[in-house]
């Protein structure tokens, strides 16, 4: 790992493990803790907040989008040694714990929730860089799926010939996730900045592949004001790839690294996605499901469902 990579990763409260992983503490987790409120993801999809943990398996990623708050000005390097599945999910567990372990001393946590979190059975493979990069993905998911946790891969769609794997090795994830940023391949060059030539191509190939995965599957869109909140004609017809999936709106927020790529203006608030989140289900013929103001986030779809809200 390149060690300013490294340096950054601490000062953000990122916990590197290993050769090309890291975990972080999701503020969601600690306001749980403290009984202060839950993640939308508790209240959309039933992901409990205290048992949720944050990791990434690989740090580097090929695209560099101008809302991302990683920082990816910095190069990741390169490795030709990867750690195995085991190690990544047991360094994170551990790295979880550690940075939690102040909580047991804080007289306005909830203890049972905090004696809880110390086997952690969500995981969000999703903290930073793009997890289908990791060679040793399915294995990743099949080994937290045997220890009977959740797994919720997001990734920017620009490898399908990964998420074909996962199908192939019966190790899709238990909610996949697909950022979208652009309806259209201009739009999408100057958001996304993808590395690869052929990018365009991958991103919709992932889309027109999701019907054939057999997974909960949802399309997040994140709402940047000035650049992608206008077009909804094109939105609806990009989204209408994917088939009947659900789709999280959710506001960019002026944040981390991309302060230096964007301005506090592009920062839409709650309101305003709401405005768009509607426009948008109208052209869809979708409805809106659910919505969480603190996060600024819609949740949108054809039609609810039984079990939408998972139970463990």
């Amino acid at each position: 790992m390149d060690k300013k990579l490294k340096q950054a990763l601490e000062k953000m409260h990122y916990e590197p493990v290993g050769n090309h992983s890291a975990v972080s503490i999701c503020t969601w987790t600690k306001k749980s803790l403290l009984n202060e409120g839950i993640c939308y993801k508790q209240k959309f999809y039933g992901i409990r907040s205290h048992l949720c943990c944050q990791i990434s398996p690989v740090l580097d990623c090929d695209q560099r989008c101008v809302f991302c708050w990683r920082p990816w000005e910095i190069s990741f390097g390169k490795t030709n040694k990867w750690d195995s599945p085991k190690e990544i999910i047991d360094g994170c567990i551990a790295g979880q714990i550690r940075k939690l372990s102040g909580f047991g001393g804080n007289e306005k946590a909830n203890l049972a929730k905090f004696e809880a979190a110390q086997e952690p059975m969500h995981f969000a493979v999703s903290l930073t860089g793009e997890p289908t990069l990791y060679p040793k993905l399915p294995e990743l998911i099949k080994e937290l799926h045997k220890r009977g946790k959740t797994s919720f891969l997001v990734t920017n769609g620009q490898h399908p010939e990964v998420l074909a794997k996962l199908k192939t090795k019966k190790a899709l994830p238990t909610q996949l996730y697909v950022s979208i940023e652009a309806p259209t391949e201009e739009l999408f060059k100057r958001i996304d900045q993808p590395l690869n030539k052929d990018a365009w191509r991958r991103i919709n190939e992932t889309l027109e592949m999701l019907p054939k995965l057999n997974c909960r599957k949802v399309l997040r869109l994140t709402m940047i004001k000035g650049l992608n909140d206008f077009g909804i004609k094109e939105w609806a017809k990009f989204i209408k790839k994917a088939g009947p999936a659900m789709l999280e709106i959710k506001a960019y927020m002026f944040i981390g690294g991309s302060r230096k790529r964007l301005k506090k203006e592009n920062m839409p608030r709650h309101s305003e996605v709401k405005v768009f989140s509607k426009k948008l289900a109208k052209e869809l013929g979708w409805k809106i499901l659910d919505e969480k103001k603190e996060s600024r986030v819609l949740l949108l779809a054809e039609k609810d469902f039984e079990g939408r809200i998972m139970t463990f």
